[in-house]
């Protein structure tokens, strides 16, 4: 189907927005969730934009590209807001694209290829992209063609394992999929989340740091 899980969203978005993509690629864009979302939050939530003629393309400082193989979903909505849609299949366009993305989304597409053919795409957004976020079901069951897109077939379970190729990943929980994010921003990314973990619990730190009456330890 042309769409994914709701309950990623609002991780997946937040992504985007620490990732802050000057350009950006969507593979895979379905219905074109992402690259709505993407476009308004990451150009309308600029305050120096936001009061500008956001419905002219011309005011717009982002480039967000989208592939879509199946080229039945687009949608004059995917005109507007992408400024290119490439058609076919991403294996084939990746390495034709003189492009390298900030960022590169990955979302609800890996468990429709096969293993092999996961590899080689992950591959290709490696030199591609200077960061992937990738999210793929963490329970794929069994789907096959739909609304006669023959792609939408399930074919290989990911699992956290598989993306142990990259030098250096990060995961984020959530109830029904597996999220990663990799590349350049991955460690500042786990410095960020720590620092948001050490701020959550730093009410609870404090009377236990004065308890222990240590001049070395300074939590505030």
């Amino acid at each position: 189907m042309p769409t994914s899980q709701l309950n990623q969203v609002p991780q997946i978005i937040e992504l985007i927005l620490f990732t802050n993509p000057e350009k950006m690629l969507d593979v895979g864009v379905g219905f074109g969730k992402y690259g709505f979302l993407s476009r308004e939050y990451l150009e309308l939530w600029d305050d120096k934009r936001r009061y500008s003629n956001w419905t002219n393309r011309s005011n717009w400082t982002k480039r967000i590209d989208g592939i879509e193989v199946f080229k039945e979903y687009l949608t004059p909505v995917h005109n507007f807001v992408y400024d290119n849609v490439y058609i076919g299949n991403a294996l084939d366009i990746l390495p034709t694209i003189g492009i390298v993305y900030d960022l590169i989304l990955l979302i609800d597409v890996l468990e429709h290829l096969n293993y092999d053919e996961g590899l080689n795409l992950l591959e290709l957004c490696k030199d591609k992209a200077r960061n992937i976020l990738i999210s793929t079901p963490k329970d794929i069951g069994s789907q096959e063609v739909i609304v006669g897109n023959p792609y939408e077939t399930h074919k290989f379970q990911w699992k956290k394992e598989h993306f142990y190729i990259f030098k250096g990943q990060c995961f984020f929980s959530d109830q029904y999929s597996l999220i990663c994010y990799t590349g350049e921003n991955a460690r500042r990314l786990k410095k960020a989340r720590i620092n948001r973990h050490i701020g959550k619990y730093l009410p609870l730190l404090i009377p236990i740091a004065k308890r222990m009456k240590s001049p070395k330890l300074s939590l505030i």
